[in-house]
């Protein structure tokens, strides 16, 4: 049996959305969707969940389900960002591993939350995150899927939306099939951090080629810090982004609780 792994997770929840007003308080099953993640996010066995939002609705909701709650600044560019306010509010030491739980995912696995930060407890990494084998070739060549390259150890070459790795001579034939043991990974979006490196990140400019890609993550790899990949083999269940997704949320819901 794994030894247990001390972290602190944090949903940061914001309540603009251009395709989803208000998004984090979609209402499933009765429960604003922000609640639902939250209580996900209890069951990982983390020592303190906390939601950080900048909205007093949502402080409102999340305290009315008697979850911890933050209100954050309004104007973060990023929910690192936010992570990064919440570290220094609740004044965590520097080797305190803190989870990112994404607000929109309310199915998202405790167990994976749990895997994520033992990776990072386990490496001398600053960031750890999750990422899942492709076989599909159209997600492969699909820009909404971002890829990753691993070195050796595990930890993360590069993230692209560009088709990476590419195989030259197996493309130039077809580009309708993936050739065998071919080391192509989707990149899950499931971070644990070291609270200092998000303390070092609010001090650190956009990289060239993350402006481009419009990756985040590329910004610590061109400082030089480091990133351990978990590859999980299962995808984690869907979030919500569009109307159509909080639709089928909704219904999901209606349907299991």
């Amino acid at each position: 049996m794994s030894a247990k792994v001390d972290f602190k997770a944090v949903v940061p929840a914001r309540y603009a959305s251009s395709r989803l007003p208000a998004k984090p308080l979609l209402d499933l099953g009765g429960k604003p969707m922000v609640v639902r993640v939250a209580e996900r996010a209890l069951l990982s066995g983390a020592g303190e969940v906390w939601v950080a939002t900048d909205h007093p609705d949502v402080v409102r909701a999340v305290e009315d389900s008697g979850l911890p709650v933050l209100l954050t600044r309004n104007n973060h560019p990023t929910g690192t960002d936010r992570l990064a306010e919440v570290v220094e509010k609740r004044g965590w030491s520097d080797d305190t591993i803190v989870v990112n739980v994404q607000g929109d995912e309310p199915l998202i696995d405790p167990d994976l939350i749990t895997r994520t930060a033992r990776q990072l407890a386990e490496s001398s990494a600053d960031i750890a995150t999750v990422a899942h084998p492709i076989d599909n070739p159209a997600d492969f060549f699909a820009t909404n899927v971002v890829k990753v390259v691993c070195r050796e150890d595990g930890d993360a070459l590069y993230f692209s939306r560009a088709p990476i790795p590419f195989a030259r001579d197996h493309f130039a034939q077809q580009k309708d099939s993936l050739p065998e043991g071919f080391p192509a990974c989707r990149h899950i979006g499931m971070y644990a951090y070291r609270a200092g490196f998000l303390r070092a990140y609010t001090r650190l400019a956009p990289s060239p080629a993350e402006r481009f890609e419009a990756l985040e993550q590329l910004r610590a790899l061109w400082y030089g810090y480091r990133i351990s990949v978990l590859i999980s083999g299962h995808l984690p269940m869907p979030g919500v982004d569009t109307p159509e997704d909080a639709a089928r949320m909704q219904e999901w819901f209606t349907r299991n609780i």
